[in-house]
Parts: C-alpha cells; structure tokens; sequence
C-alpha cells in the first residue's frame, strides 16, 4: 500500500486505547512512520482543584496505552510522547521537530475544543503540515442523521427511529491496528521520558482507586464484561439506585477507553435476539448521539435555552439563591434523596442517572435556581462529564431543552424516593444519621413525631436539616415562574 505521508503524528486525546481506535489505524494507514502523544493542557488543568478523579483516571489510563503501543509494536523505544504544556503550540513545536507531514486526531465536537482545532489547523497550515481528524467517539455525527427536508432533529423518537433504520454493520466495523504497527516509530531518545506522576503534574491522588471504575482499556472491558451479564435485565434494573443496574461505562466513553461501536455492536446485536435490557440500553447510547448532535447543530444550548422563550424566566437570585444552592450542593436540602444523591457525587464523582434527573428537578423546579449553576457544579464533579450530554440532560429537567419534560411536569422528591428507594437501602448508605428512622419516614423525616425522631437519633436543624423549601408551596411558585413561557 502506497502511504502518502513519510512521518506522522497522532494525537490522542478522548481515544485513550488501542482496541478499535479510528484515528490510530487512519495514521498508521497513512505514514511509513508514526508517533503517538498525549498533551496535559495547561489551560484545561490550571483551573481545576489539586485532587481531580478525571486527571487520576487519564494518567493511569496513558501508563496502561504507552505499554500496549510498546508491546503492538515489539521495538525498543517505542510508546507514547506525553507533553505539559499548552496543547496547540505542544503539537505544532512536536510535529515540527519530528519533521511530520501530517498531524492526526479523532473529531472533537464542544466549542472550546473545535476553536483549539482550528488554531492548531491554521499554525500546521503555516509550517505546511496536514492536520486530517475523523468520527471515533460517536456512531453517527453532525448531520449524518437528518429529517426527510433535511434539518437536524430537535425530538429524539424520530431522531431514534431514523437512527436505528440507517444502522448497518459498516457503522460498527473494528479498526485493528495490528497489521499496520509496523508503522509504530521509536521516539527520539530525548522523549523517551515515562508517563508523568501526578506529583509532577501537580495533582494528588484521589479515591479513584476505591471506586470499583478501574481505569484505561482494560478497566473499561471489565466494567463492560460485568455489565453484559446483567444487560439483559437493565429495563428493570436501571431506574433504583441501590441496585447494580447501570453499566458504570460513562467516564469510560468520555475518554474513550471503550469503543462506543463495541457497545453499540453488542448492545444491538442482543435487542435483535430480543433482549429488551440490550434495547433500553441502546436507547441510552443513542441519546449520547443525539445531545451531540444537538450541540453540533444547535450551538447556542452552550450558553442558553434550547427554546429561546425559556431564557426570559426568572431565577431566584442573590442570597437566597446562594443560600439554596449552597444548601443543593453540599446535600443538606432536608430532602433525603436529593441529599444522598448529592452526597454520592460529592464522594465518587458519580451519580446514578434515576438521580441526576430528581437532584436537578428539585434545584430547578423546587428551589427556583437557574439551570445553569447545576450544569456548572456538575460540570465540575462528575467523572464522566460531557458537555453535551450534561447540557442536554440539564436542559431536560428544566424544560428549556429539545424533547424535554413539560414545564409542568414538577418530580415530587418524596414520590420519588419512596417509588426508586422503598427500602431506603440508598439513603442509608449516604446518610447514615438516618439509619435508624423507620422507611415510612424516611422519606420525609419532617413527618415524624418528636418522640420517633428522637427514637432514631435525628435532631432536625441539628444532625440533619429541616427541608429548604415546601415541594408544594415550590410548586405553585415554580408554575408562576414559568408563565412568562405561555405568554
């Protein structure tokens, strides 16, 4: 095969595995010789706090691919380039001192990222070095999936359903790098350098380790092999947050250490042989498509309302909001299964996805804050955030999104803790000062008497608040609010 580039530089960025890397094999494809880097972005991690899971997580991740890259290609100084330092003058100083032809990454698809693109497009333009990126982390992107006048969706049923009626088996083909590493080039000796410690990196190490998540390719085909043994039930299982339900591959998808056509592949594969967990779960996978595309095609989401009319609503503001969503944040609402949900993210970085719709609902609807602060806050903590999924679920519980929940549709957290929690097993494992109430007041501990609260050991406004607001009263408030859209 005649290859059209001498050297080339791939760099890895939300791809982090061997199995099935598109971008990978496109390099290697390419040129007779090719080098593999990673860039820790100044710009992305100067703003985070010392101790980030997601930082933890990517480095272990690279150790475990600069191993596999070494053994796929069997030479001595081969692996991956790890750099520190602003990511496009990294890759552009990297490509030049390698004398690459051309630079090759997978799509990347959130603004800041597709501005950090185009910067790095125009300075390889003027070094003359080609810059070629391709599709990786989603099945189908942009306006690969379009209505019949040829417009993006807006409504994810039909969006679904076209989805599913374009799905063949090309979309879900493997990318085996194993007949081209030849390509794989030893690094120059100077860059020979191991994976960087996060003390050197300037983080700390978290509880990563204790969170069951593992890290890199090999974590997420545990994870994965776990949740196949149970994917068939997942219709019945995904919605109580003290079963095993979910597949836990979120913060695996959003660095790419699981193919998301692997997932796609077995998960249809099974809805095909009648699973309706594999079915329901597909469903979830293409929402992930979906809310990209919604981002791709819909930019403004980024900063405002789906539906324009909805950025006119008034949030609650200056210290009561501050006040409240203090409160949201720290899980000290009064409301057990918020606050236990929020405790979970607090501790793990994670948040069951039944959860994440009752925490926001309830900051939203019940506590008048604008849908945004939420989007920030889990913007920050969540191991698996993605900005169009997180945005695209924000704006589904405030109403404001594309196909999202009616204003009027106001989740009661009682109802729900009562209907996705029965047994409390869930908020005993967050707030363990409620342990001893019985589970009929569990749910609403402002319900018992004195004498039981004092039976169980809870001091209301002492070991455990008092709930922030009243659901109905936040209710009828949260109705008037609204208004301002019918108008």
């Amino acid at each position: 095969m005649n290859k059209p580039f001498d050297t080339g530089l791939l760099w890895v960025r939300r791809d982090l595995r061997l199995t099935d890397n598109a971008a990978l094999c496109l390099a290697l494809k390419s040129c007779r010789q090719l080098h593999c880097v990673f860039v820790f972005d100044r710009e992305l991690l100067e703003p985070l706090p010392r101790a980030d899971r997601r930082v933890e997580f990517i480095r272990e991740s690279l150790s475990e691919l600069d191993a596999q890259l070494r053994q796929l290609s069997g030479k001595a100084g081969t692996g991956l380039i790890v750099r520190h330092g602003v990511a496009p003058q990294e890759v552009v100083s990297l490509a030049r001192k390698l004398r690459a032809q051309a630079v090759f990454a997978a799509h990347d698809y959130e603004p800041l990222a597709q501005a950090r693109d185009a910067r790095v497009l125009g300075q390889l333009a003027d070094a003359g070095i080609a810059f070629q990126t391709c599709k990786d982390h989603v099945i189908f992107e942009r306006r690969e999936i379009l209505t019949q006048t040829g417009t993006p969706y807006g409504v994810f049923t039909p969006y679904k359903n076209r989805w599913l009626a374009t799905l063949d088996a090309q979309h879900l083909r493997t990318h085996d790098a194993a007949p081209w590493a030849s390509a794989l080039a030893p690094r120059p000796p100077d860059l020979q350098q191991a994976v960087p410690t996060l003390a050197e990196l300037g983080f700390e190490k978290t509880n990563l380790n204790s969170l069951k998540i593992g890290h890199g390719e090999s974590g997420g085909r545990k994870l994965f092999e776990d949740f196949f043994e149970r994917m068939d039930q997942y219709h019945e299982t995904r919605d109580f947050p003290a079963v095993k339900g979910p597949s836990y591959l979120g913060v695996h998808l959003r660095f790419g250490t699981v193919s998301i056509r692997q997932l796609v592949a077995t998960a249809w594969q099974r809805q095909i042989e009648g699973s309706h967990g594999a079915a329901i779960w597909l469903g979830e996978l293409i929402w992930r498509d979906f809310y990209f595309q919604i981002l791709a095609n819909f930019p403004h989401v980024a900063q405002g309302g789906f539906k324009p009319a909805y950025d006119a609503i008034q949030w609650e503001k200056g210290v009561r909001a501050k006040t409240l969503f203090k409160a949201w944040c720290s899980g000290q609402t009064g409301y057990p299964l918020v606050d236990a949900a929020m405790a979970q993210i607090n501790q793990s970085g994670y948040m069951h996805n039944r959860l994440r719709m009752v925490a926001g609902s309830f900051l939203v609807k019940d506590l008048g804050i604008d849908w945004r602060w939420g989007e920030q806050y889990f913007a920050a903590q969540l191991n698996d955030f993605e900005l169009a999924s997180n945005n695209g679920g924000w704006q589904w519980v405030s109403s404001s999104g594309c196909d999202a929940q009616p204003y009027f549709r106001i989740f009661n957290p009682v109802s729900q803790s009562q209907r996705f929690d029965a047994e409390g097993k869930f908020i005993r494992r967050y707030l363990p000062q409620l342990t001893a109430l019985p589970n009929k007041l569990l749910h609403a501990p402002w319900t018992a008497t004195p004498a039981q609260l004092a039976a169980a050991g809870v001091t209301l406004g002492g070991n455990y608040p008092a709930p922030v607001v009243a659901h109905d009263v936040a209710r009828a408030l949260t109705l008037e609010r609204y208004a301002v859209v019918r108008k």
